[in-house]
């Protein structure tokens, strides 16, 4: 026994417990303001908190002090915190890429699913997207809508051979398991000419794109459909799928689905997370969170569904190549790439 060694791991489950229950309080912090509150304001005390959000100075108190111990906010002396711009950002500004204060709320809803998964693990039954806490779709769309707005129009698309200059001219786009609509709204707001139809089975996560697609005035050029990527109709020019391909019961079959429904020279577009082919490749934090979110909602989701094949979200290109060209698909080739994502482009 390296006593070292064992202190040292104590050390690390002690850190990631502090961790784990400071996600909740991230969470509060999200939804009180709290952050939003501190921003670009300089040191501050729980009470001049309390005064600017309305919120019981005591637990404001408890809250700061947690957030400096976890190293979210700084200490600054004599009972005052201070929010750094560098850490305001990934807190608090939803237009940007680092961004990331929506994967709490994803992490958060998750955790409310650990007893059914414990019995999955023991039974290998699945559990669906639509069976998680509520609070897991606008989590989802939060984690990844920063990106979206980041990189979808401005360098995702650009980076498809022939497909930027169709979407001016007028084009048919299918967003396969749009979720609640961040990436279909973003095409067509950008691409007016073009129509874009946004597919997914949840219907709640539908009425929620339909209502944001009504307040942007976007209804006359979008639509959503319940279906999923083995079913839905219709001829495209290009058909996306964000993050979503790698939680499908069978992406083999969903890709040759695709295929078959894109017009002469159509795109497939698929995003999909960062990750090398091997297990080592991924051993580092951004691998920690999609494994961990892979164990709890990808490969349940996967399992859930026919086929089940539970690609798993840290894949790696080999393995999304290989499925892509064995449905048919002549090309595949990276054309983009951010720290989470790398975007594919696939041709017949």
């Amino acid at each position: 026994m390296n006593e070292d060694r064992l202190m040292a791991f104590v050390g690390k489950a002690v850190t990631d417990l502090g961790t784990m229950v400071n996600g909740s309080l991230i969470v509060i912090g999200d939804k009180l303001g709290l952050y939003r509150a501190m921003a670009g304001q300089g040191p501050i005390s729980s009470t001049e908190l309390a005064q600017r959000t309305g919120c019981n100075e005591r637990y404001l108190r408890e809250w700061l002090s947690a957030q400096a111990a976890t190293g979210y906010l700084l200490y600054e002396g004599e009972d005052r915190f201070s929010l750094p711009d560098e850490h305001a950002i990934p807190l608090t500004d939803e237009s940007s890429p680092a961004c990331v204060i929506g994967g709490f709320q994803l992490a958060l809803a998750t955790m409310h699913s650990t007893e059914r998964l414990t019995e999955a693990f023991r039974t290998g039954a699945g559990v669906g997207w639509g069976e998680h806490h509520h609070e897991l779709f606008e989590g989802c769309e939060r984690f990844f809508g920063p990106s979206y707005r980041s990189f979808l129009i401005q360098s995702w698309i650009p980076a498809l051979d022939g497909v930027e200059a169709k979407l001016h001219q007028g084009a048919r786009v299918a967003d396969i398991g749009c979720g609640h609509g961040a990436s279909t709204l973003l095409l067509a707001e950008a691409y007016p000419e073009s129509t874009v139809v946004g597919i997914d089975p949840h219907a709640g996560s539908l009425d929620a794109a339909r209502k944001r697609a009504a307040d942007q005035g976007l209804g006359d050029r979008v639509s959503f459909e319940i279906g999923t990527a083995q079913d839905f109709g219709g001829r495209y020019d290009l058909v996306c799928i964000f993050d979503a391909l790698h939680d499908m019961g069978d992406p083999a079959g969903a890709c040759r689905h695709i295929l078959s429904t894109l017009a002469p020279g159509g795109t497939f577009m698929v995003v999909e997370p960062n990750a090398g082919d091997r297990v080592a490749d991924n051993l580092n934090p951004v691998g920690a969170a999609y494994y961990s979110f892979s164990t709890m909602l990808c490969t349940p989701n996967s399992l859930s569904q026919d086929v089940g094949a539970a690609l798993g979200a840290q894949a790696g290109e080999a393995r999304l190549r290989e499925l892509i060209t064995s449905a048919g698909f002549d090309s595949v080739r990276r054309v983009s790439e951010t720290p989470f994502n790398i975007v594919l482009q696939a041709r017949a």
